[in-house]
């Protein structure tokens, strides 16, 4: 799934080698937490006009680990 973040995003930014996207192990509620690095000129290109683009990230990613049957998080920064 890191991968499938990595590229959406990918297609973002200006700064490709700049992306990086880290994986927590599962909390004690079996909860993924993906964390994602950008360039700070490309954290707007990301986040979207009021997180619009975020949320359409987390709504993906969320969509993706349903079919293997996995809760996730998704955090910016």
């Amino acid at each position: 799934m890191d991968k499938l973040l990595k590229t959406i995003v990918c297609e973002l930014v200006e700064d490709r080698d700049a992306v990086e996207v880290t994986v927590d192990e599962p909390n004690e509620e079996g909860i993924v937490v993906y964390h994602l690095h950008v360039a700070d000129d490309d954290m707007g290109r990301v986040i979207g006009k009021q997180g619009r683009i975020a949320k359409a990230i987390r709504t993906v990613m969320r969509a993706g680990c349903a079919r293997i049957d996995q809760k996730i998080m998704v955090e910016i920064g």
